[in-house]
């Protein structure tokens, strides 16, 4: 029998993002920051720290009033049992 192993892939929206930093607040990974770059519309926005980190909790979605982050599990490896 095998094992699947998921990652995560988050991705944020940079247009559509206002900065207003709920997703950094609520992620229990630490793993979204600010980004120091600014968006076209003058916000800085949100940017994942690192990918591998996220468990897929969700949380950022469900924070976010800009509706501009999305998670996609994404198969990564499969592993025998012992």
């Amino acid at each position: 029998m095998q094992n699947v192993i998921y990652m995560f892939r988050v991705i944020i929206d940079a247009q559509r993002c206002k900065g207003c930093g709920l997703c950094i607040e609520f992620c229990p990974q630490d793993n979204i920051e600010t980004n120091p770059e600014l968006n076209e519309a003058g916000y800085h926005t949100a940017r994942i720290v690192r990918q591998e980190d996220c468990t897929g909790c969700g949380m950022c979605v469900l924070m976010c009033p800009e509706a501009c982050i999305e998670i996609y599990r994404e198969k990564a490896e499969a592993k025998a049992d012992a």
